[in-house]
C-alpha cells in the first residue's frame, strides 16, 4: 500500500470502530477544558474527570481562580501529579486572561501558546474542541501510531503532526486525533502489544513490530 493508501486505511476502520467521537475531558467551556487540559499532562484523563469538579467547585471561571492562592489550587490537583507547576500555570493563565483577554480564553495558537502551562498541543487541543478550528494535537499514543503505521516517520512530534495533515483533510483532524487516542489505548498500546492481533498494525503495521 502507498502511504495515502494506509492513510484511508487507518481512517475508514478508525471510523468503523468509533462512529462517535467525544473528548474524554469532562469540561463546559473553553475555560474549564483548557485548564482540564493542563491538568492532563502526564496524568490519565480519569483522574483529571475526578479532580477538576473539586477545582471547578472553587473556581470555574477565571474571575474565580485569580482569587484563590496558589498553593490552594496544587493543594486541590496534587493527585494530578506535577502540581506546584500546574497551580502556578493555572493560575497564571488566568491572570493574563483576566487582564490581556477581558476574561475570555483566546481563540488564536499564538494567543493560547503564550499562555503559562500551554504549549502546542495544549493549544490545539482548545483551538480544535472549544472553537472548532481545524487543528491535529499529536500526543504520545498519536506519535507512537503514525510511527508503527508509516504514516510518518516518527522523528518527532512535530514532524508527525506535519505528516499526519498532509494525508487528511481539514475536516477530519478533530475526529481522527480522538479516534487515535481511543485505539491506541484499547487496541494499540505502548507495551504488551501483539501486532499479529491489532486491527491496523496487523495490516500496514511496521515490518520490525514483527520480529
Amino acid at each position: 500500500m502507498t502511504r495515502p493508501e494506509k492513510a484511508a486505511f487507518v481512517s475508514r476502520t478508525l471510523a468503523e470502530l468509533y462512529p462517535r467521537t467525544s473528548i474524554p475531558l469532562d469540561h463546559e467551556d473553553p475555560y474549564t477544558l483548557l485548564v482540564a487540559v493542563v491538568l492532563s499532562a502526564q496524568c490519565t484523563d480519569k483522574k483529571v474527570n475526578e479532580i477538576t469538579p473539586l477545582l471547578f467547585a472553587k473556581a470555574r471561571t477565571p474571575q474565580q481562580m485569580v482569587k484563590l492562592e496558589v498553593q490552594e489550587i496544587e493543594d486541590i490537583i496534587r493527585p494530578c501529579g506535577l502540581a506546584p507547576a500546574k497551580a502556578k500555570g493555572i493560575h497564571g493563565l488566568s491572570e493574563i486572561i483576566m487582564e490581556e483577554h477581558s476574561g475570555k480564553v483566546p481563540n488564536s495558537m499564538s494567543a493560547l501558546e503564550a499562555l503559562p502551562s500551554v504549549g502546542h498541543k495544549t493549544a490545539s487541543v482548545v483551538m480544535v474542541q472549544a472553537f472548532g478550528v481545524p487543528a491535529f494535537p499529536v500526543d504520545t499514543h498519536i506519535h507512537r501510531l503514525a510511527w508503527r503505521w508509516t504514516l510518518s516517520t516518527g522523528k518527532n512530534v512535530e514532524r508527525t503532526e506535519a505528516d499526519l495533515k498532509r494525508l487528511y483533510p481539514e475536516d477530519q483532524w478533530a475526529d481522527l486525533h480522538l479516534r487515535i487516542i481511543y485505539f491506541g489505548r484499547e487496541h494499540c498500546p505502548a507495551k504488551g502489544h501483539d501486532p499479529r492481533k491489532c486491527p491496523i498494525c496487523s495490516v500496514i503495521g511496521r515490518k520490525s513490530l514483527f520480529v
